[in-house]
């Protein structure tokens, strides 16, 4: 067990020193144990480097609220380990922050395995909603739903000890932490920077994956230049624990043979491990996956590097906008939106949520316990669902809630607090409420 700091990852390392280095990165809510199954031959060539997200696995709960803020505490854990050149595999989350990484450290990454990954994961208002009903249950809701969404009814019917097992990653990690990493693959979305991806890729996913499907990984395969595509049979969003002997080989072929040379030798960790023998054949109850053929090499269209622009309030308002109500939200607004009130629309965009919504002067809580405050004084109930929904996901508790409004009814009057405690009542109950 590695020693952290507030910049740093808890980390483990197996195999040899002199070997050229692997990383593999962890899904949400899991510990580095999810790859226990691929280091007894992995660790055969390379030296392995398992991480632990914040709050996870009995890391120090230091929540990191994006994915380049993930990627930055990986790279201080590498630069502290002596480590430059890698090869990084990542299963969901995970991957997010692989794909990262080749994108802002694309000198780094020699090669890259994107494993139950995705370019965008769902939507953010899901991410943000999971937010919402871990800070009012705690992870309970997450530990009770996490067999369904990570395994297949087959594995999970056959295989009891491993799904309590699993079970219990999720009850172990903090819920702060676990809420920021909602946050973060909320506003994660690498769509229009796929083609600058340029180490190696291989995206592989279970057959039977409904997080993050065959689907996604196939917007991966037609984004990355020269991406292959490895589908597994008889597994959900976790194969690397339902299906791993299989998951072990595809990763064995993709690293051996897809390991970029550093462009500067000097770099060190440079030199393609040596080639394991070809595994046995599995046994039938592991299926193997088939390694689709890598797409033609194509070229890059790099281009050239433009100056920052600056934003103008309308396209800031728009992003503050959807990232506040919601893009369901805004969705439906904008489409009710005619040319009678498009003008208005466009004005309250840019000036509410462009220029005041924006502003550094208070945090986001704060202003959605103040526009809670201001909608109940007026009785607009109708905008007050709406920022009800908001409060709860940029952090306000129903308690903190409902503090807002007893003091917003001590100098609104008893009927209009009233009114507010009705609408909001009822918009926490739903919104708290766990799915399914």
């Amino acid at each position: 067990m590695s020693e952290t700091t507030a910049n740093t990852l808890q980390y483990r390392v197996d195999g040899p020193e002199d070997a050229p280095v692997l990383v593999l990165g962890p899904s949400l809510a899991t510990t580095w144990h999810m790859w226990d199954r691929q280091i007894p031959e992995l660790a055969g060539s390379w030296r392995v480097v398992r991480f632990d997200l914040p709050g996870h696995g009995g890391a120090p709960a230091q929540p990191a609220h994006s994915i380049a803020e993930l990627g930055d505490r990986l790279i201080a854990t590498l630069d502290g380990l002596g480590v430059q050149r890698f090869g990084y595999a990542g299963c969901s989350i995970g991957g997010a922050i692989g794909a990262d990484l080749a994108l802002r450290h694309p000198h780094r990454v020699a090669s890259l395995a994107l494993v139950a990954a995705s370019p965008r994961f769902g939507t953010a208002d899901e991410f943000r909603q999971r937010g919402v009903i871990v800070r009012a249950n705690g992870m309970d809701p997450m530990a009770r739903s996490a067999p369904e969404r990570w395994f297949t009814a087959a594995y999970a019917a056959a295989q009891p000890a491993i799904v309590e097992w699993a079970v219990q990653m999720v009850h172990t990690t903090d819920p702060a932490c676990y809420i920021a990493a909602c946050e973060a693959l909320a506003a994660f979305d690498i769509r229009a920077e796929l083609g600058r991806i340029t180490a190696p890729t291989l995206a592989l996913v279970g057959a039977e994956d409904r997080v993050t499907g065959p689907g996604d990984a196939r917007t991966l395969v037609a984004g990355i230049p020269g991406a292959g595509l490895a589908v597994v049979p008889g597994a959900s969003h976790l194969a690397p624990v339902e299906q791993p002997a299989a998951v072990t080989d595809l990763l064995v072929r993709h690293f051996s043979t897809a390991w970029q040379a550093a462009p500067d030798s000097s770099t060190g960790n440079t030199a393609l491990p040596a080639s394991p023998a070809v595994p046995a054949p599995m046994a039938p109850m592991a299926p193997e996956a088939s390694l689709a053929p890598e797409a033609p090499a194509q070229e890059a269209a790099l281009a050239p590097a433009q100056p920052a622009v600056t934003p103008d309030a309308y396209e800031l308002g728009m992003k503050v906008r959807r990232e506040v109500l919601g893009d369901a939200h805004v969705d439906a607004e904008t489409a009710a939106a005619d040319a009678f009130s498009t003008d208005f629309d466009e004005l309250t965009t840019r000036h509410a949520w462009g220029e005041v919504w924006a502003r550094d002067g208070l945090d986001r809580r704060t202003r959605a316990a103040v526009a809670l405050a201001a909608l109940a004084t007026g009785g607009h109930l109708d905008d007050l669902a709406a920022h009800t929904r908001t409060a709860l996901r940029a952090g306000l508790t129903p308690d903190e809630i409902k503090e807002v409004l007893l003091q917003t009814g001590v100098y609104c009057g008893v009927p209009a607090a009233s009114a507010a405690f009705r609408v909001a009542g009822a918009v926490i109950r739903e919104e708290t409420t766990p799915r399914g």
